[in-house]
């Protein structure tokens, strides 16, 4: 069986696989060391137990740190201020991890404000995690050490939001999956948006009471456009410096290291050797809440995907990806992805007897004309729920408080990112792949 990606990287490391760079470094540092190496998806032999998480009384602030507080993670640590400011929720934000000392600055000076209490920052989130009155911790890091993050954090105590996509590829994804599934107490979510948006729920509960019929296609998209190309609104800060504020090592972590690039820092999502690209980055806000109302059908059974490279020329990732995802029971989701195009396709469910149509608030049945005698047709109107994102942060904070367990966890990221690692792999050149849900592992089909 070959489980060897065929993803090429940045010019300076030209000739090694995605799938090798894992392989070299498969010795971790931290919790996750005791895990399986990272060249194969098999389950590890032993799973550590989670240390026992810190009392939470009622009433009492849930206590938060954050792992990554750049562009997301410092607009995540605003909303969790602005919660607390407005008396919405009770939560305190008491400290910030990341490998540049710069990145701390406006996070940590929006919360000492808001809570009048010092917030503690470190360069090793591991020193972090060692600290007892941590209730839960927010990862927005780059996708690359979503794994090791997440995991190191479930076994310190402590409960996850992990920002998309849910890892680097499904072989991580399948290592943190075992984790949370061996420390069944802890709140995990996955910080995927529209996952709150109420018409997938009623999709999910529609196709499941069969009233479809069978569910045959489903289609998505997620397009953009740019003049001058994509995600080069992370600006690079001039002050940066490997030698005085930034732990360059620390940053390339699970990869190996590479010499030192402001645009590789701030920009690592155009690179392959960093990023899925418009795959994980964009396309997941879409397949994730899509492949939830189609839970009946399965997991992702074999991927197929074509990407061009048309406009953004000094991007190295695709600015155009299209995807066709076969599932268990035979159901096909077609995903068309762009960032130099900002034209989608309507997002509906297809069924034997009815589609269900999503582009807007609502869900909306229309039966097809030979079952219109026996479905009929319905418009299932669904609220303005506001900032989906902040419904999602506050259900986390929810799932803390009562150990619900959240919409967004760790079976569906799994199942989201054999789409998007198989997916990759495809348009790379490895043509249709397979996924084998016995040993959790891909192939190429010839």
């Amino acid at each position: 069986m070959n489980t060897q990606p065929l993803r090429s990287v940045v010019p300076h490391l030209s000739g090694q696989s995605r799938r090798s760079f894992l392989a070299q470094t498969a010795a971790l540092a931290g919790a996750s060391a005791l895990l399986a190496g990272r060249a194969t998806a098999q389950p590890p032999q032993v799973i550590p137990k989670a240390k026992a998480r810190p009392s939470l009384r009622d009433g009492e602030a849930i206590r938060l740190a954050i792992i990554g507080p750049g562009g997301m993670g410092t607009g995540h640590a605003h909303a969790f201020c602005d919660y607390a400011a407005k008396g919405e929720e009770k939560v305190e934000l008491v400290a910030l991890a990341d490998v540049c000392t710069l990145r701390w600055e406006d996070a940590k000076r929006k919360a000492e404000s808001t809570f009048k209490n010092k917030v503690d920052t470190y360069q090793d989130y591991r020193e972090m995690l060692k600290r007892d009155d941590i209730h839960a911790v927010l990862i927005a890091s780059p996708e690359h050490w979503h794994a090791d993050n997440a995991i190191d954090s479930i076994l310190a105590g402590k409960d996850v939001y992990l920002e998309k996509p849910m890892t680097f590829d499904a072989p991580d994804a399948v290592r943190l999956m075992n984790v949370v599934h061996a420390n069944p107490d802890v709140v995990f979510q996955v910080g995927t948006q529209k996952m709150q948006l109420k018409k997938y729920q009623e999709a999910k509960k529609l196709i499941e009471a069969g009233a479809i019929g069978v569910p045959t296609f489903s289609q998505t998209s997620y397009c953009r456009n740019s003049r001058h190309g994509e995600w080069l609104y992370y600006g690079i800060d001039p002050r940066w410096d490997p030698k005085t504020n930034i732990d360059w090592d620390a940053w390339c972590g699970p990869r190996p290291r590479v010499e030192w690039s402001p645009e590789v820092y701030a920009r690592w999502r155009r690179y392959k050797a960093w990023s899925s690209g418009i795959i994980g980055d964009l396309l997941v806000h879409e397949i994730t809440p899509l492949m939830m109302a189609l839970e009946s059908c399965g997991w992702p059974k074999r991927v197929s995907a074509v990407g061009s490279h048309l406009v953004d020329k000094a991007m190295e990732n695709n600015d155009q990806v299209n995807i066709m995802v076969e599932f268990e029971n035979g159901h096909i989701m077609t995903v068309a992805g762009s960032t130099c195009n900002d034209t989608g396709v309507e997002t509906m469910i297809r069924g034997h007897k009815a589609n269900l149509y999503l582009s807007d608030r609502h869900c909306t049945l229309r039966p097809q004309r030979l079952f219109t005698d026996e479905v009929d047709e319905k418009k299932v109107e669904c609220p303005d729920i506001g900032n989906d994102q902040d419904v999602h942060r506050r259900n986390w904070l929810h799932c803390i408080r009562t150990r619900e367990k959240p919409l967004a966890g760790v079976e569906l990221g799994t199942k989201v990112m054999v789409v998007v690692d198989l997916a990759c792999q495809a348009q790379w050149g490895a043509g249709t792949m397979e996924w084998d849900t016995a040993t959790m592992t891909a192939r190429k089909l010839c």
